[in-house]
């Protein structure tokens, strides 16, 4: 961010995310993906039945990767 025609500062933009790095999905994120309530989201997580997810302070958050590795594994098993 460029201010009064200046240099940008180093912490005017956030930090480039690692190479590989993937952006978290929040419990209401994936809910609205799958089609469940979070509330289901949470009672898997209880159970050991969802996707692997793990906290950040407070909130639950999951990878992507982690995610399409259950989807794929619900699939193979569904049948």
């Amino acid at each position: 961010m460029v201010r009064n025609n200046r240099q940008p500062l180093p912490f005017d933009d956030p930090p480039a995310p690692r190479r590989g790095a993937e952006r978290l999905l929040s419990v209401q994120e994936l809910a609205d993906y799958l089609g469940v309530p979070a509330t289901t989201l949470y009672q898997w997580r209880y159970r050991r039945e969802g996707p692997r997810g793990f906290r950040v302070g407070r909130h639950i958050r999951y990878q992507w990767t982690d995610v399409t590795e259950w989807i794929e594994h619900q699939i193979e098993n569904a049948g």
